[in-house]
């Protein structure tokens, strides 16, 4: 078959370690045979950004708005301990939160199902897509560890001069205080990327906090949510037959836990952060997981949910076979090519990204997968194959599909 003709290039943004080495499998094996592959390439291994200042990272955010998709591969935030493996000269940032500044994105995560690896949760039967917000709150907080007696107070000062005060507490001993913040500019752009990939995905929304203890500041996100949907989205999600609607985050999680699924469950930054992991080991395991950055403004960077695999890295470097599962990474793929298909009028290159994750999945259910899949898996008699002859048997189940 004529290898399937792009218009437009993805933005590709390579990365670490083991996952490194997978993705240059996956495109031998499983894109380049089938199509003629048009990405303008951004070297996000943490060598490349050392020596780059970290100006790679900026210059693959740039791009992706420019071009309007990206996929990126699993890279290394590093620690002390790699300031010292890869000599480097400051310990950069995070890529992913660097893009998701650049993007003003939210993070959506989806579980991967598949036939075999059944979810704990029973009655859990499609996929529920947690929609994190990634600004602010707790991971942009400020700690005070308090020594002893005293008045802890919060003070606004405005541009004026004038001030807003609040006594926090009265502390007869030593405590804790934290600050915490966010802007109505984020949470307006959270807003609506929620609602316009519900849309996008044809699916319901859900959004939760705890409004009735925090008066203000949780209401406030939710005022925000209701204003957004009022005046932007609420015919459009009338016509598409979806369902809005808010409700406190614990009643959010006593429903998820008896519905069927398939629905998109807004969440404030850290609830997000433990909900998707809740979410994601209840149907298996991270590297079963989808994760697609979305900006307000309709672009789309796709990823693997999880790190670098990096013991799986170092086992590969001594010579030693690893058995890696390559399925999120391979859907960060698939999500791209889709949606530049569908971007550009390509249905050819979306249909190739259905079968692709077709074949990856039945690849799986017919038994044949990595040693973290075998070892939770209810079928019986599978083989475990290591990290190359797995994304070669899904080669060999999509020829059959094409």
């Amino acid at each position: 078959m004529a290898k399937i003709q792009m218009k437009t290039p993805l933005v590709e943004m390579d990365g670490d370690e083991m996952t490194r080495i997978l993705w240059q499998i996956i495109k031998e094996e499983l894109l380049l045979p089938y199509i003629d592959l048009k990405t303008e390439y951004y070297d996000l291994g943490l060598e490349y950004r050392n020596e780059t200042n970290d100006q790679v990272t900026v210059d693959s955010a740039e791009a992706t708005k420019k071009y309007g998709v990206a996929v990126k591969c699993a890279t290394i935030t590093p620690n002390a301990a790699r300031m010292t493996e890869y000599k480097l000269k400051e310990m950069w940032k995070s890529p992913n939160g660097t893009i998701r500044a650049a993007l003003d994105g939210t993070v959506f995560r989806a579980p991967i199902q598949v036939k075999g690896i059944e979810p704990c949760v029973k009655n859990w039967k499609k996929p529920i897509t947690l929609a994190r917000h990634a600004y602010g709150d707790v991971y942009k907080n400020t700690e005070i560890k308090v020594p002893g007696k005293g008045k802890a107070e919060l003070v606004f000062t405005g541009e004026d001069g004038n001030q807003i005060r609040e006594v926090i507490h009265n502390f007869d001993g030593p405590g804790i205080i934290q600050g915490i913040h966010n802007t109505d500019k984020s949470i307006t752009s959270f807003a609506r990327a929620c609602f316009s990939y519900a849309l996008d995905t044809k699916q319901d929304l859900w959004f939760a906090t705890k409004d009735t203890i925090s008066k203000k500041y949780d209401h406030n996100f939710k005022d925000i949510f209701q204003d957004i949907y009022e005046k932007e989205y609420k015919d459009k999600f009338e016509a598409a037959g979806l369902e809005y609607f808010y409700t406190l985050i614990d009643d959010a999680v006593a429903r998820v836990m008896k519905t069927e699924g398939g629905f998109i469950w807004a969440c404030k930054n850290y609830d997000g952060d433990v909900m998707s992991d809740m979410v994601s080991s209840a149907c298996g395991s991270l590297a079963m997981m989808t994760s697609v950055l979305v900006s307000p403004d309709g672009v789309y960077e796709y990823e693997a949910a999880h790190g670098t695999v990096q013991r799986h890295y170092y086992k590969y470097q001594k010579g030693e076979e690893t058995s890696t599962n390559s399925v999120a990474t391979i859907f960060a793929w698939t999500g791209a090519l889709r949606k530049r298909g569908e971007l550009d009028g390509l249905p050819e290159l979306a249909d190739f990204a259905d079968k692709l994750e077709k074949a990856t999945l039945q690849t799986i259910e017919e038994g044949k997968m990595t040693k973290d899949l075998a070892l939770i898996t209810s079928l019986k008699n599978v083989t475990v194959l290591n990290s190359h002859n797995f994304i070669k048997a899904i080669r060999e189940t999509l020829e059959t599909l094409l």
